[in-house]
């Protein structure tokens, strides 16, 4: 079953396959909250606790159906993650390595809500919390299931390292192992001033 995948406006649209494989977790990380800075939009994208629910995934089971003109993509930094998101609502759709071999994606929540299923119902609850340090108040950090969890992916990408199933993406061009867009680096200057707003959200 294909769950749905969209950005706010409509531009973007796509769906998510093998709903049961994914992998759900909450990120409190500062880069992450960084980039719903970016974005504009930290009251839609974080928790109370600054936490962004991501849904990762293989980029294989990723397929975008039309709007690929509006996905774009930064980055904090240029060793950091790539961010993707479509420019026409900057709408965040998830976080991929650079490194195209480590197939995966951690999908944003609001790139995935759908009338018809919830997030529970469609993916589960969520299993992870990850860089509780980071979070605006106390969080479990659930260490038992997020180290499953994390295990149980882990398995996945090094199968797919290993049968090529890292070539099907929709975010990079597989010849050549490139981004399918060119990320927008941060100068140290903006990655300081996203800093400085995530410190006084």
């Amino acid at each position: 079953m294909n769950h749905p995948l969209r950005c706010q406006c409509g531009t973007l649209r796509g769906y998510v396959s093998h709903p049961e494989t994914v992998c759900r977790g909450v990120c409190y990380c500062k880069d992450c909250q960084a980039f719903a800075h970016f974005l504009g939009r930290p009251g839609e994208i974080l928790d109370e606790m600054g936490g962004s629910d991501v849904i990762a995934t293989l980029p294989r089971h990723v397929t975008f159906t039309q709007g690929t003109e509006v996905l774009t993509c930064m980055s904090l930094s240029s060793r950091g993650m790539l961010r993707w998101y479509a420019s026409c609502c900057n709408t965040p759709v998830g976080n991929t390595s650079r490194d195209f071999k480590v197939s995966h994606v951690g999908l944003l929540h609001n790139c995935l809500r759908d009338p018809s299923a919830s997030l529970n119902g469609a993916f589960g609850p969520v299993r992870m919390r990850l860089c509780t340090n980071s979070a605006k108040g106390k969080v479990e950090p659930r260490a038992v299931s997020t180290t499953v969890s994390i295990l149980r992916f882990m398995a996945m990408l090094i199968r797919t390292r290993l049968n090529g199933g890292y070539k099907i993406t929709p975010f990079f061009n597989a010849d050549e192992g490139t981004p399918c867009v060119v990320p927008r680096i941060l100068t140290p200057d903006e990655r300081t001033r996203l800093m400085q707003a995530v410190g006084a959200s």
